[in-house]
């Protein structure tokens, strides 16, 4: 249930595109969805879409950017029950010479369960070496939302939220909040995964997380936190080749909510700083869309700014940054259709221009993501009723 002092303005932001608010062990269980799909761009300027179809993970490519899609190839021979719901979703990465690697979370029988499986093609694309479960830990428990990275020098990072330890807790009479972030490294072109190593406990359990890379091959990535007294702002920590991962807190809206708000954050790295970081924040008397840059070295966070218009549920932000040029894109919707509204930074993200109405549309959109092709900012967004639109920003 949620806190009783919020009040009927934080529910209606809360919402979002999704449901109310539920308690953590009540939310519905994953169901797969065509809307729900990953793209990434290559460095070659090809556009890769990997999407669920009849319990399997399907790839195609574009040549043309977006106009014409190749045959799709299945990356899962096997069906199975594949979270694929908005925050949770098959991801895809293109690496050197060809290689393109994907991951998905498969759903269990039991309640909230699912193993992480990891695919690559070593041949652009034509045909998938058998998938495997990415991580060791193989007990019929929570192994979900996971992301991945490829880093400039090929290491490639899978993280995911995991339940292990808050189980664990359980069955020695001690309390943890949410759940764990674990995570594995590849350095062999995703042949085979390091032991899988705890990044960081109390994690909120239903929010997507957030990654990015430096060109130092550093992996930074961005979740909701469960800070002390339920407060669930945002954490931060980078992943590097030698040394510890450090926990950083990243927000302090002190949002205490006894439930899964369904809001993952979006991350970009800053330009000689830092990171951008763009997020919801449910807190006090004007919940919403935030926006804000974080040091990389003092790491404090700049005073986060508001955009987006709450009362048409703004939310699910995208980030893109080149050099001092920053692209942030996000999803309104409210009964009369859906929009996707993006804004421009061309100074690093400490002034914004104009918001403008991308996309708008009465059927379901997913939520955007951007690209680069051609040297250009690309929004990509799957609707219902066109399919996936590839979407220039001219701004």
């Amino acid at each position: 249930m949620v806190q009783s002092w919020i009040k009927p303005v934080l529910w209606l932001a809360c919402l979002l595109s999704l449901q109310a608010v539920h308690a953590h062990e009540t939310h519905p269980e994953h169901s797969a969805s065509a809307l729900t799909v990953s793209v990434t761009a290559d460095h070659g300027g090809r556009v890769w879409l990997a999407q669920v179809k009849q319990g399997q993970v399907w790839v195609s490519v574009s040549d043309d950017a977006g106009k014409h899609f190749s045959t799709e190839v299945a990356v899962s021979p096997v069906p199975m029950t594949i979270a694929a719901d908005a925050e949770a979703r098959p991801n895809i990465a293109a690496g050197a010479n060809g290689a393109v690697y994907v991951t998905w979370t498969e759903a269990l029988k039991k309640n909230h369960a699912g193993n992480i499986w990891f695919a690559r093609s070593l041949d652009g694309g034509k045909k998938f070496e058998a998938p495997y479960i990415v991580h060791q830990h193989r007990e019929e428990i929570t192994h979900r939302n996971d992301a991945l990275q490829v880093a400039a020098d090929g290491t490639i990072t899978v993280v995911w939220l995991d339940k292990r330890d808050m189980l664990a807790a359980k069955a020695a009479g001690k309390s943890y909040d949410g759940a764990a972030i674990y995570y594995a490294v590849s350095r062999d072109q995703g042949k085979s995964f390091s032991l899988e190593q705890k990044l960081a406990d109390h994690s909120c359990e239903c929010c997507r997380i957030a990654m990015t890379s430096k060109p130092d091959g550093t992996i930074a990535v961005l979740w909701r936190h469960v800070f002390e007294g339920n407060e669930r702002d945002h954490a931060m920590a980078e992943i590097g080749p030698v040394g510890k991962p450090v926990l950083v807190r990243a927000s302090y809206g002190h949002w205490k909510i006894e439930g899964c708000p369904h809001h993952g954050a979006a991350l970009a790295v800053g330009e000689g700083f830092g990171y951008h970081l763009a997020y919801f924040d449910g807190a006090g008397d004007t919940p919403g869309l935030r926006i804000a840059r974080m040091d990389g070295q003092a790491w404090v966070t700049s005073p986060p700014r508001r955009f987006g218009d709450a009362k048409r549920n703004a939310g699910h932000p995208a980030l893109l940054s080149v050099g001092d040029q920053v692209w942030l894109a996000w999803q309104e919707h409210d009964p009369h259709g859906a929009d996707i509204v993006a804004m421009a930074s061309s100074d690093g993200g400490r002034t914004w221009g104009a918001q403008v109405v991308i996309l708008h549309s009465t059927s379901k959109l997913d939520y955007p993501q951007w690209l680069t092709l051609q040297g250009q900012a690309t929004l990509a967004v799957n609707t219902a009723d066109q399919g996936l639109q590839l979407l220039p920003f001219t701004n």
